[in-house]
């Protein structure tokens, strides 16, 4: 009896503990777990700060830039977001970083943009970004070493990527978006900083290169000649010293320049200096560069084989090829209308327009091959109305004034050796070599 007296008063005390401690004020209420929620918030914003200052401390550039990185998949930005909206007093944590360098005020903001980013308030990111990456890059010159370069590099792309997401929002909100331009004026400060004497200088290149996909997205490319010119002019510059990367990628944009200049050689130089230097299981790269490099080397009398244009997708090359090879003007013009949209984002629809004189060219050459099989003895000389036929078979109406006047422009530019009688009507070709090769090169790639 007292036994059972006894347990049951056990019994009772484990109760009333258990009532005691479930109802204390840090536990089992909403006060409670905002208490340990704020606690565990400043904890994981103390040990990113703490990061921070370790890789300052050490010179680690490389964990610093993954520190700082925004849009990456595995970026901090989520966790730092999480904790400063339930940290307490999260600015008196952020400026532990002033122990060791004046960059309190920088990460302060650079966090205020991974909060905003997570937000999806893209405008205010980019504001508090640009802030935070000025400070960076004073704090960056009175280095003497170039070992933050990594993470000066991942806030260049961090502040480009951002600023052409904030300019959407903008355009969403019906405002006149400027956050890129912003971005290039700031990315030109952080040039003119590497652009020197130093060891600074070999981390000028990845910068000139977000410079180019700046100014080609806003339509402003004749703002690269200057940082072309700081490149390939200064002698303190050796070209092979940058990494391979930014050597592609400068080269591609360079060529993508003289594609616009209509200067064919120059871009076949640069796109086939990107395209052996470019890794072969970067594949979509290998793709961007053929894009612009298949009408240039088309542009020169070069043919790409049709499995290459198949295995990198770019199949709207495959009739443009093919009409080359037949000497088929319709098929051309079809293929024009067919991706014109493509073609002319790529801003290389003019390049392929001109092509038709290549067509011409391979048709005449063509007539004159049957020709030579049907009369030798005259072979070299076509007359007009048989190049109007062979045109009206491809269902290309054309008079005979229209196709006099489309061989002297083949003459004129060489593409064909001779001359044409307006009296008799007739094209005399040369004897000796009357299609020339096209800039002294080979018809197959």
């Amino acid at each position: 009896m007292w036994a059972r007296e006894r347990e049951e008063r056990e019994r009772e005390m484990a109760l009333d503990r258990r009532d005691s401690v479930s109802s204390a004020p840090w536990r089992g209420n909403a006060a409670g777990s905002l208490f340990f929620a704020a606690a565990e918030a400043s904890r994981k914003l103390a040990e990113y700060v703490n990061s921070v200052i370790e890789a300052l401390s050490t010179q680690n550039g490389r964990t610093l830039a993954s520190l700082l990185a925004i849009s990456s998949p595995n970026s901090f930005c989520e966790l730092v977001a999480s904790a400063l909206e339930l940290a307490k007093e999260p600015i008196k944590i952020l400026k532990q970083v002033d122990k060791h360098a004046p960059l309190g005020d920088m990460l302060s903001n650079h966090t205020k943009c991974m909060h905003s980013y997570h937000q999806r308030r893209y405008v205010e990111a980019f504001n508090a970004l640009e802030k935070s990456a000025n400070m960076f890059l004073q704090e960056f010159r009175s280095w003497e070493s170039a070992w933050a370069m990594e993470a000066l590099h991942t806030i260049v792309y961090e502040l480009r990527t951002l600023a052409q997401m904030a300019d959407r929002e903008m355009v969403a909100n019906g405002k006149i978006p400027d956050k890129l331009k912003g971005a290039g004026s700031f990315l030109m400060k952080v040039f003119g900083a590497l652009a020197g004497k130093g060891p600074k200088r070999v981390g000028a290149l990845y910068v000139t290169c977000q410079l180019f996909k700046v100014y080609f997205k806003l339509g402003t490319v004749h703002l690269c000649r200057s940082v072309i010119r700081s490149i390939e002019t200064a002698r303190v510059f050796d070209f092979e010293e940058f990494p391979a990367r930014d050597r592609v990628t400068y080269m591609y944009y360079t060529g993508r320049l003289e594609v616009f200049n209509d200067n064919f050689m120059g871009a076949e130089k640069k796109l086939m200096y990107a395209l052996r230097h470019c890794h072969s299981s970067k594949r979509t790269n290998v793709r961007m560069i053929l894009k612009y490099l298949v009408p240039v080397k088309l542009s020169l009398g070069t043919l790409p084989k049709e499995w290459l244009l198949q295995k990198y997708n770019l199949r709207e090359y495959l009739n443009v090829v093919r009409a080359l090879r037949r000497g088929d003007i319709k098929l051309l013009r079809h293929a024009l209308h067919a991706n014109e949209d493509g073609f002319l984002r790529s801003g290389v629809y003019l390049v392929l327009e001109k092509l038709e004189q290549q067509v011409y060219r391979r048709l005449m050459k063509k007539i004159h091959i049957i020709q030579k099989l049907k009369d030798p003895a005259r072979a070299h000389q076509i007359k007009m109305e048989v190049i109007v036929k062979a045109l009206s078979w491809l269902d290309i109406s054309m008079d005979v004034e229209e196709v006099e006047c489309i061989m002297a422009i083949l003459i004129h530019k060489n593409y064909i050796k001779g001359y044409f009688s307006h009296k008799s009507k007739v094209v005399v070709l040369s004897k000796q070599d009357p299609f020339p090769k096209l800039n002294g090169r080979a018809n197959i790639l």
